[in-house]
């Protein structure tokens, strides 16, 4: 197994799920509760998020084929769809859209928090970007799983924390960690179509 391809999944899925952009959303949506109801909340999101990553990571590839859709095709969209997430963290448009998410709601664990926000379609492009390149390797793909669940478990760690993160990081700090992994999530994006497009045959030596 090739540390750098885990390298690079833990990087990509960590970008794309935002832990640390999305502890403080948590806290917003979650203000009033008490710390049982709030560890619930955090609980069910990152269980609801996990699932539904799986079954993409799972049977996504299986899904591409049937419609027929190739993978090199579906990494081009992916990257193309990452890219974009990334524009969105750097001029703050993807903030601004969680912030809307926000509004009250009894139970926010399964909307917004689990599905767009934790399993978003960035989330489920990557998964299924990730999957695909251990052609049909069942250890390589149970790793990748588990990365994917490792980057879950991080949102969950931080959702615990994050009254204490947002104090400690401040409005200033999340929007600097949140534009540094938006230009790591461009430059991987970008490898993204490159290898999509080698993968092709359109054109040769970019991947």
């Amino acid at each position: 197994m090739d540390p750098a391809f885990f390298i690079t999944a833990f990087a990509t899925l960590f970008v794309i799920i935002d832990p640390i952009g999305l502890a403080p959303l948590f806290v917003a949506l979650t203000q009033g509760m008490d710390p049982r109801e709030r560890r619930a909340i955090a609980i069910r999101a990152s269980a609801v998020g996990f699932g539904l990553l799986l079954l993409f990571g799972l049977v996504g590839e299986a899904v591409l084929a049937f419609v027929g859709i190739s993978m090199p095709a579906f990494r081009i969209a992916g990257g193309v769809l990452l890219f974009i997430t990334a524009l969105d963290m750097l001029f703050e448009r993807r903030q601004e859209r969680r912030d809307d998410q926000a509004e009250a709601r009894p139970d926010p664990s399964v909307f917004p928090l689990g599905v767009p926000l934790i399993a978003g379609p960035g989330a489920i492009a990557t998964i299924i970007l990730l999957t695909g390149q251990t052609n049909g390797d069942l250890a390589l793909t149970a790793a990748v799983l588990g990365v994917m669940g490792f980057v879950v478990l991080i949102s969950l760690a931080l959702f615990l924390m994050g009254g204490l993160i947002e104090r400690a990081l401040g409005r200033t700090g999340i929007n600097i960690v949140t534009r540094l992994l938006g230009m790591l999530l461009a430059a991987l994006a970008v490898q993204f179509i490159l290898t999509g497009l080698a993968e092709s045959g359109f054109a040769t030596g970019l991947g």
